[in-house]
């Protein structure tokens, strides 16, 4: 345990949280878009920022590299100027690459500005593995060499720049599309990327990119088609909202029988998490400047729920759902079919009263790519249970919200540490926390 006293939140749970908060961009999406940025010798502007921790370590990473950033925290805009890139040293890279896994996202800009890039060791939230293997045979299919056995990580060049190439993603991971796509405008030629993900931060991506000049279309059968352009422009563009922030908040407010507003919320891109939202027996009220969420109580219903790539039911939805699933009356599962390590945040769960049980078995209407791996990736939640106060510790982003929910949700003092991980991806949380009505020091 960390022995610093500002990174732990004592709550005093058992209160509902009623009241109105604001969700501001997709942290899923701001970053990438800042990186994009990189791609042109002029100014961008993206609006509807969050203030949250991970903006602050990207507009760092881009200073290192010789960028002037510029971050209106209370206007939630932020302003590069990428006219001149450099080189960052490697050493003040891999301090911040620990905070997160963006560096290598940097790769695809960099070798059209400058001819190489450096990727130091990665960080990120521990929720099961995130290989980069799909990231460096891309830039590999796409002219760049790769070397793994650099004194300073992963040295990158494309001496002769980089081509277009044919694609395949075995699975549609969000980081290695975001790869092709930063990688692929640029370069020399067409570039067609079968098996990608569509993530609608993915898809706000490629707004962006389009602004800025690229020529990108994609189909219906998840392939985007590229066609590599000479030069690209700054952009302005405002994030779409982060579904994350909101799905979170609305399970607050049914795991404390609660009534939250959650303004920015928008329906579209939370479509299928609204659906389950009813099926467990929550409320909710769509309307133009955001979406309310309420307990209407009695019971809530046991549901069964898989996660997959969108449009399916996102992962990071689930950990701060299962909190709320264990005040369902009957028996819930839950089948995780993206992390295979994301279960890990029940443990301090059942040590607070729920009853979880975790299974290797694929529990969902098909077999998943963990089948037979000897994961623990589908979870079977009995309730209703009272939950009880007590210590917990951090382990990630979703997992640690997740944490403070059942804090505010149980009955009696709890201390959670580590909260600076949250500040990751929720922005003011305390301040929210605040709005809602929240017992907390």
């Amino acid at each position: 345990m960390s022995d610093n006293n500002n990174d732990i939140l004592h709550v005093e749970g058992g209160k509902p949280l009623n009241g109105t908060i604001k969700v501001r961009g997709a942290k899923n999406f701001v970053s990438k878009a800042m990186v994009a940025a990189l791609l042109a010798p002029g100014v961008s502007v993206l609006k509807n920022v969050p203030e949250i921790r991970d903006v602050h370590v990207v507009s760092d990473l881009l200073r290192l590299h010789g960028v002037d950033v510029k971050v209106d925290g209370d206007a939630g805009i932020v302003t590069i100027d990428a006219s001149k890139v450099q080189l960052a040293d490697v050493a003040d890279v891999d301090t911040l690459s620990g905070s997160s896994r963006i560096p290598i996202l940097f790769s695809g800009p960099l070798l059209h500005r400058l001819g190489e890039a450096f990727i130091p060791a990665l960080g990120g939230c521990n929720i099961g593995g995130r290989p980069i293997d799909f990231h460096l045979e891309t830039l590999r299919k796409l002219g760049a060499n790769v070397d793994k056995e650099h004194k300073d990580g992963i040295h990158i060049t494309a001496p002769n720049g980089l081509h277009g190439a044919k694609i395949h993603l075995p699975y549609p991971s969000v980081g290695a599309t975001e790869q092709t796509l930063l990688a692929a405008v640029l370069a020399e030629g067409k570039t067609e990327l079968s098996g990608a993900a569509i993530e609608p931060e993915i898809m706000d991506l490629v707004n962006v990119l389009q602004k800025m000049g690229a020529l990108i279309s994609v189909d219906v059968d998840r392939t985007f088609r590229i066609e590599g352009v000479k030069e690209l422009k700054g952009y302005t563009h405002t994030s779409l909202t982060d579904r994350i922030e909101a799905a979170s908040w609305a399970s607050a407010a049914l795991a404390t029988h609660g009534d939250i507003f959650v303004k920015g919320a928008t329906q579209p891109e939370m479509l299928t998490f609204l659906n389950v939202f009813r099926k467990i027996g929550g409320e909710f009220d769509i309307t133009d400047k955001g979406i309310r969420f309420w307990h209407p109580g009695g019971d809530l219903k046991p549901v069964a729920i898989e996660t997959d790539v969108h449009p399916g039911f996102m992962t990071d939805w689930q950990q701060p759902l299962v909190v709320a699933l264990t005040q369902a009356k009957g028996l819930s599962i839950v089948h995780e079919t993206v992390y295979e390590n994301r279960f890990g945040f029940t443990k301090p769960l059942v040590q607070m009263g729920a009853t979880i049980q975790l299974y290797r078995e694929c529990l969902g209407s098909l077999p998943c790519r963990f089948q037979q791996r000897n994961y623990k990736h589908s979870a079977v939640i009995f309730g209703p249970t009272p939950l009880t106060g007590r210590d917990i510790d951090v382990p990630d982003l979703r997992g640690g919200f997740s944490h403070l929910i059942a804090a505010l949700a149980a009955k009696g003092p709890s201390n959670v540490q580590g909260i600076s991980l949250i500040d990751r991806g929720y922005a003011d949380f305390r301040g929210k926390l605040q709005a809602l009505g929240a017992d907390f020091d």
